[in-house]
């Protein structure tokens, strides 16, 4: 399993920005809930330190690789897993190949002997590969599977370094991974929700800060939405409408169509009910209409206040 990415240090073709897999990476979220379960993402609360992966251009380069290796591991409770590190000239940044274990061996491109400051970033989403592939959570498609793992490097508190990887000007460019970099920032904001753990402070890149900044304000939309009671005046109106629609339509429901967005659907039932996405899990959530309610969703166990 690859890492792709465009650097360190030159390339010159555009990054790609905005939110173009979102409906993925929600369904990453959904997925990564329900196979570790609510307990086991909460212990999880502490992110990788960036002390604890920097990497100087003084530092043996082979043994700081596996050094920044084995703190990855043991982030994510691989402590049978031995990570075996090397450089060649590739097309990726970097590349694992997925095996029973406990032995595996990652390439990294060349190019990190002289950008070292990137090697925790490269080396987090393979990490995370490796985790998947032993806890037997996969999509289907290489493009799906490889958007699964850098959500779920952002998430379990290790992406923020892909994140920070992301620099931008008006010659050069340089991005890992197969998020955009506001997605990256979507990713972080919503776990950064969930732990009350900001990543702000540890960004070095101007540009990967800009990116967190735009991610965050989609993140925070979602908990904005109705029937939540924290949507604004436009999106009430809105329900209201639809709402009074599905009830004298019944037959035309489940309304409106559902969107990729999350947005809520009216279901005709006795009494009619709407489901909507939860703003942390994103997991369907389904309640009567009948005013305000206040709902757990059974996934990550958050307490939502609804207006129905």
């Amino acid at each position: 399993m690859a890492v792709r990415g465009g650097g360190p240090g030159g390339s010159r073709s555009p990054v790609e920005h905005g939110f173009p897999h979102l409906p993925t990476v929600r369904e990453a979220i959904t997925a990564l809930y329900r196979r570790l379960s609510y307990e086991t993402v909460r212990t999880f609360d502490v992110s990788v330190a960036a002390g604890d992966v920097a990497f100087a251009d003084v530092d043996e380069l082979y043994t700081g690789a596996q050094r920044v290796a084995r703190v990855l591991v043991r982030h994510l409770r691989l402590p049978e897993a031995r990570l075996v590190v090397s450089f060649r000239d590739m097309e990726y940044a970097a590349n694992v190949e997925p095996a029973a274990g406990p032995e595996y061996f990652v390439e990294l491109n060349s190019r990190f002997k002289s950008h070292r400051r990137d090697i925790g970033a490269a080396l987090a989403h393979e990490v995370t590969h490796v985790w998947l592939h032993r806890l037997g959570l996969s999509f289907p498609g290489v493009r799906d599977n490889e958007i699964l793992t850098d959500t779920v490097t952002a998430y379990l508190g290790s992406g923020w370094l892909l994140l920070d990887a992301f620099r931008e000007d008006g010659l050069t460019s340089q991005k890992l991974g197969y998020l955009t970099p506001e997605e990256f920032g979507y990713v972080l904001a919503k776990r950064a929700e969930v732990f009350g753990e900001d990543p702000a402070p540890w960004f070095t890149s101007p540009q990967a800060y800009e990116a967190y900044v735009r991610g965050r304000e989609v993140a925070r939309r979602d908990a904005r939405r109705p029937p939540l009671v924290a949507c604004g005046w436009a999106g009430r109106h809105r329900y209201a409408w639809d709402r009074r629609y599905a009830r004298t339509h019944p037959e035309e429901t489940p309304f409106p169509p559902r969107d990729p967005e999350g947005g809520y659907v009216f279901e005709s039932c006795s009494p009619l009910r709407v489901s909507f996405a939860c703003p942390t899990c994103l997991q369907r959530v389904r309640v009567p209409v009948r005013g305000r309610v206040r709902a757990r969703c059974g996934l990550c166990r958050s307490v939502l206040e609804c207006d129905t």
